[in-house]
């Protein structure tokens, strides 16, 4: 379990370094809650919003649900496991909500 913990918060922050290098959005909150919280925290928390974040929102704007949180634990089914049925199910109608459909779990 250390290991996928370790791969999710790596990931995590690879998905900061796109957003900034690929979309122009530098996700200083987003950041400061990985370094604080950790990757699965944060995640969680993101996702149990009554409501998307502001970062989820820049990213929507510049037309890049790919690099959310949402996008990123839907899609790859080796992070399935740290999260409930009702969390991913909340990130899959968040991501469907703004007009992005998931592409098939890799």
């Amino acid at each position: 379990m250390v290991d996928i913990l370790k791969q999710f918060d790596e990931a995590m922050f690879t998905i900061y370094r796109r957003a900034k290098s690929e979309a122009k959005y530098t996700a200083s909150i987003f950041y400061n809650m990985l370094n604080d919280r950790g990757g699965l925290a944060t995640a969680k928390y993101l996702i149990n919003l009554p409501k998307e974040s502001d970062g989820y929102t820049e990213l929507h704007l510049r037309k890049r649900l790919d690099l959310t949180v949402e996008a990123m634990i839907v899609e790859d089914k080796r992070w399935h496991s740290l999260f409930t049925e009702d969390e991913l199910d909340k990130a899959r109608k968040r991501l469907v909500k703004f007009g992005y459909h998931p592409k098939d779990s890799v």
